[in-house]
């Protein structure tokens, strides 16, 4: 069953989704890029209890604006949870396209037409850092090297060769997302990610990676915690059992 979210007023084809804990600095600027560089989609922010006002600063921002909304969760928090959940709404209120971004302006709102208009020959299009054309701008080499890391660790992991299989801005077909079980998903953090590629790979779906420049947050903070960290490194092994599994049942449909 979907999860139960906001009422909102279904304007257009795509839904923009963007969780958000204590970002109220970052809500107003990314308002605004969105609707400039995707004035044809609804965008719903999913908060995770926000103590900073998030909520408040994104309703003055939306200025009453059809298909715009917030959605207060009251369940256990969580980017994976949040994802699946949000997924799960958009499917049941009838979007086809489905976009995930992060909401510190770490992902451009410029590249949403670019991911889009990839999703013509895609299922899911990655806005990928790793591949020809993307790179990172304002992380220190360290940086750089443990998230080249992570994306290494989660492929030789999981066995599916997806360039940046950690990458959080993309672009699905709702059709697709149906596919993936979402009632099913064991992510509750960033591993959300590399969950979603593999079911997406194992189900056959065409993925598609897009080039972006990912740039570090100017405002607020990480929400990375030492919880999410670990069950980054455990997911990619439990990946690793799905996948057999789905080859052991003859369900695989997809290639590395």
């Amino acid at each position: 069953m979907a999860a139960t979210g906001p009422e909102l007023d279904v304007q257009h084809a795509t839904l923009l989704i963007v969780p958000t804990l204590n970002e109220a600095a970052n809500v107003p600027e990314l308002v605004r890029r969105t609707r400039e560089a995707a004035p044809d989609a609804d965008l719903l922010i999913v908060d995770d209890q926000s103590s900073d006002g998030t909520v408040s600063v994104a309703r003055q921002a939306f200025e009453g604006r059809p298909g715009y909304a917030v959605w207060v969760r009251t369940g256990p928090r969580g980017l994976g949870r949040a994802y699946a959940e949000a997924f799960q709404h958009a499917i049941a209120m009838g979007y086809t396209v489905a976009v995930q971004m992060d909401a510190d302006l770490s992902h451009d709102p410029a590249a949403l037409p670019a991911l889009r208009g990839a999703l013509r020959d895609a299922d899911l299009v990655i806005g990928s850092r790793y591949c020809p054309g993307g790179g990172i701008a304002g992380w220190a080499a360290h940086r750089i090297w443990l998230s080249r890391f992570a994306n290494l660790y989660a492929r030789s992991v999981t066995g599916i060769g997806i360039a940046d299989i950690t990458a959080g801005y993309r672009a699905w077909r709702t059709s697709a997302l149906r596919q993936l079980s979402l009632e099913t998903v064991a992510s509750a953090g960033y591993s959300i990610q590399v969950e979603l590629a593999v079911r997406a790979r194992c189900a056959g779906l065409r993925i598609r990676e897009e080039p972006i420049v990912f740039t570090d947050r100017r405002r607020g903070t990480s929400k990375m915690t030492l919880g999410v960290l670990l069950e980054s490194m455990r997911m990619p092994w439990r990946l690793r059992a799905y996948v057999r599994r789905m080859r052991r049942e003859g369900k695989w449909r997809g290639s590395l």
